[in-house]
């Protein structure tokens, strides 16, 4: 199998100012495409550690892949580097120079300086690649049998690079191999009592298939994945397999397919033709920015009242001062109000809300911080949970989500259709 590594060059890399996302999306283009990625490494923009790195990865890999560095300022040192690193010295690619000079005079308009123009020096003895969307061109090196693929660091010229020339030229020159995955997600169920539940699924696994457990947020994703030269009888070896895993964990089984908790919630209330809304008080729309983010959402979710203040609980969503007065904004009660209030208000079949001390403060002896109510329903009914956390904010933030998410799934799925309902009541 072709090995495959990615080196992420850059300091702002290494002191968190900004997250990784190339690599991870590169892995997930690449195995997708039938490679497998051996290793990712991220490295600072410092000469001996660039050389290192290609040094160690060349070792263990076919393929090297780098982002970062090529920009036109003096803290980008990938294009020296490399002329280092290969023997060879920086010369105009003509090609690269009028597509700096396309940019920056006709589209952007703006005069070229001299550092513009050296966006279009490369090393001589690279193959160069076409950035279609920026001014800074990737570079391809072959050395004792190795491929060193270096791109722009700013995603969106990254990845047209590898979409458009880079893994279409590998798979080409390497060949591909097969690659199959199937994912399930589970809640309800932590990864060890998981993992001793399907101990002896787990012993038995064909040659070839491999079980990975992914748990993150209180739901755990079972991968089964198959490798070899070809799909033949793979693929439906890994169907069976797969099958035989979901019927052994029925009762925590939340979608057979690799995708977010929000799209499994999407998909049912896309499939019953009704709508949903959302009533946020301790998550400040973060239920409604997850549901937001799957595409086509616009026709199943209404809207969302951040109702962080209790003077917005009762003015937009109606919740009773009494309430309030009596048993405070953390409480099933009042709950179980803001999804009367979403529900009415916002004129949507189901609604769900939040409320809760996502901390680091303001907890009391009664309700630490943690302490977190959560509520889902429609007009008819209205189901309530309590939780407790002990996290930091943002992780208690993202845990509720998941939580009133999958406690929406639940009431669903236990209710039949709304035509079904009809005919009961008729």
């Amino acid at each position: 199998m072709t090995k495959i590594s990615i080196i992420t060059i850059g300091d702002e890399l290494l002191i968190g100012q900004v997250v990784d996302t190339n690599s991870a999306w590169m892995a997930q283009e690449l195995n997708k495409a039938g490679f497998w990625v051996n290793r990712r490494v991220a490295i600072g923009d410092d000469r001996n550690d660039i050389l290192n790195a290609l040094d160690e990865e060349a070792e263990g890999s076919d393929i090297i892949l780098i982002t970062g560095g090529l920009g036109p300022t003096a803290d980008d040192i990938t294009k020296p580097v490399l002329c280092e690193y290969f023997n060879t010295t920086l010369v105009i690619n003509e090609e690269a120079l009028e597509n700096v000079r396309n940019i920056f005079v006709k589209i952007l308009q703006r005069p070229l300086i001299e550092r513009n123009l050296k966006q279009a020096e490369v090393p001589a003895s690279c193959q160069v690649i076409q950035n279609k969307r920026g001014t800074a061109p990737g570079m391809l090196f072959e050395k004792n049998g190795k491929v060193f693929v270096s791109m722009p660091g700013v995603p969106h010229e990254m990845k047209g690079m590898m979409t458009e020339e880079i893994i279409p030229w590998i798979s080409t020159r390497f060949g591909k191999d097969f690659i199959s995955h199937r994912t399930l997600l589970t809640a309800g169920v932590g990864e060890s009592t998981l993992a001793d539940h399907i101990r002896d699924f787990e012993r038995s696994l064909p040659p070839g298939i491999k079980l990975a457990y992914l748990p993150n947020y209180g739901m755990v994703r079972l991968r089964l994945t198959v490798t070899g030269k070809s799909a033949t009888g793979l693929e439906s070896q890994l169907e069976h397999v797969f099958e035989d895993l979901k019927s052994r964990v029925p009762e925590w089984l939340v979608t057979d397919e690799d995708i977010a908790l929000q799209e499994v919630v999407g998909k049912i209330l896309n499939a019953r033709k009704q709508t949903l809304a959302t009533a946020e008080s301790c998550t400040g729309g973060y239920v409604a920015h997850l549901i937001t983010s799957i595409p086509g959402s616009s026709r199943y979710f209404r809207g969302s009242v951040i109702a962080y203040d209790n003077d917005i609980k009762k003015k937009m969503l109606g919740v009773d001062p009494a309430i309030l007065s009596a048993y405070g904004a953390v409480s099933e009660e009042t709950v179980r109000a803001m999804v009367s209030g979403a529900v009415r208000n916002l004129e949507s079949d189901y609604a769900i809300a939040t409320s809760g001390i996502m901390g680091p403060d303001g907890g009391s002896e009664n309700k630490p911080v943690g302490t977190v109510w959560i509520a889902a329903g429609n007009a008819r009914e209205i189901i309530t949970q309590k939780l407790w956390f002990r996290f930091d904010r943002q992780r208690n933030i993202e845990l509720t989500a998941v939580n009133v998410l999958n406690l929406l799934r639940r009431f669903i799925l236990s209710r039949p259709p709304v035509g079904v309902l009809r005919d009961l009541i008729n």
